[in-house]
């Protein structure tokens, strides 16, 4: 039996549609990188705390952004998520990426949605109304901000119908109050499966567990014996991992765990080496090995403002009302972005995975627009996750992925001070 011990926690939820071509290496490689460098970013505001994202509930609602952007909030959008969105091509694989996220079976249930809350006397680019038509599953609906709680209900039923329950107030009531609200954009992923080999209940005991100081607590530890994928690798600093996959009920997703092979090495030092080539090499390098497995059972939460991350990514102009440019949402008003709001949470029970994220983005008409994306994700084992932690043999100091094997993009990504992993 190997045992679990956990520091830090990263996750990475990921989607990419099956593709041919460089395009498909070309978004693999983007979605991947987006998700490590926004993490990077987040992290350094929750010091030796849990952090969970959801980088593609980020990444959707910034591609949201981009549709309406001109000029050099284009551009620094552009920089940051690595495409242009009014590239044909570019377009036509989101979308068909997207498109083919929205699947319910008896495997599970993977759904992608948005709604754009349009004030009633607002007045929005027609063009800008094509585009979203057929962006993420869009729809368009009337509301009235001068009545916020009234719209703050209809907002938050929206999102509660869209995320199993799980996410109900991303944005404030006081934010949609504002004489200057106008719009709210809200996305939803809904993403929920099981696991192809589930936990007992009956297995699950308290065990120790290992924190990112280094003292040891205890916590319900789930366990089974199972054939898995295995392999070990090196670092370009020469330390060793370990990776294992755990795989959901559909073929489709994984947990990976990554866990430094030696009991002494920290998270720290394996996380700059986690790149999309890393990943890819990792995943497709493994071989069938029967293991006793340990994973805890554990539930983060979490929500902040990404205006730092943001900010430090390069992404400046569309918080500043004098230099965002949002033409192509509306020619008669002068848009910018006051706030950016993301929640996010996941559970990995015996049972399997559930994940939910929100991301607001808060803008105004000089302040006049409000924009909401929101975006859900709920597994219960369904695709595929990995986990790379930092001690081996140990869910604990890791970093683990989840990650959608036909559609390569990151969904969630998680970070604990008392666990570490990354979903992809």
């Amino acid at each position: 039996m190997w045992q679990t011990t956990m520091a830090r926690l990263i996750l990475y939820l990921c989607i990419f549609k099956k593709a041919t071509g460089d395009l498909q290496e070309k978004f693999k490689e983007i979605n991947i990188e987006f998700a490590i460098n926004f993490y990077q970013m987040l992290k350094e505001t929750k010091n030796n705390s849990n952090v969970i994202i959801s980088p593609a509930g980020i990444s959707v609602s910034m591609g949201l952004l981009q549709i309406g952007a001109k000029r050099n909030t284009f551009s620094q959008l552009e920089d940051v998520l690595g495409y242009n969105i009014n590239d044909h091509r570019v377009l036509d694989y989101l979308q068909k990426m997207y498109d083919g996220l929205n699947n319910s079976s008896q495997a599970g249930i993977l759904q992608l949605l948005s709604a754009v809350f349009i004030h009633r006397d607002a007045v929005i680019s027609p063009a800008f109304v094509q585009q979203l038509s057929s962006w993420v599953n869009s729809s368009l609906q009337r509301t009235d901000f001068s009545q916020p709680d009234q719209t703050h209900r209809q907002i938050n039923q929206w999102m509660k119908s869209h995320t199993g329950g799980e996410v109900t107030d991303v944005i404030s009531c006081e934010h949609i109050g504002s004489t200057l609200a106008q719009i709210a954009i809200v996305s939803a992923l809904h993403f929920k499966s099981t696991w192809r080999r589930q936990f007992s209940f009956t297995n699950t005991q308290n065990l120790p567990f290992i924190t990112a100081d280094g003292s040891t607590i205890k916590v319900p530890m789930m366990y089974q014996a199972a054939e898995v994928n295995f392999g070990q690798f090196k670092t370009p600093a020469e330390q060793r991992l370990t990776v294992l996959e755990l795989p959901f009920l559909t073929n489709e997703v994984s947990l990976f765990l990554v866990l430094p092979t030696e009991r002494k090495i920290s998270l720290t030092l394996i996380e700059p080496y986690i790149t999309a080539r890393a990943i890819s090499q990792w995943t497709s390098g493994l071989s069938k090995i029967k293991l006793d497995v340990f994973l805890p059972r554990f539930k983060i939460k979490n929500k902040f403002n990404l205006k730092a991350a943001l900010f430090a990514l390069g992404i400046k102009d569309l918080f500043d009302p004098n230099k965002a440019d949002f033409g192509g949402i509306s020619e008669q008003d002068s848009l910018y972005v006051s706030e950016a709001i993301h929640e996010a949470e996941i559970e990995i029970t015996e049972h399997g995975t559930k994940a939910s994220s929100a991301t607001g983005y808060l803008l105004y008409y000089d302040s006049t627009f409000i924009l909401v994306v929101l975006l859900v994700l709920e597994y219960l084992e369904s695709h595929f996750v990995t986990l790379f932690p930092h001690q081996p043999w140990a869910l604990g100091r890791n970093q683990p992925w989840v990650r959608h094997h036909p559609l390569h993009n990151i969904l969630m990504q998680m970070a604990s001070h008392t666990s570490s992993y990354i979903l992809i």
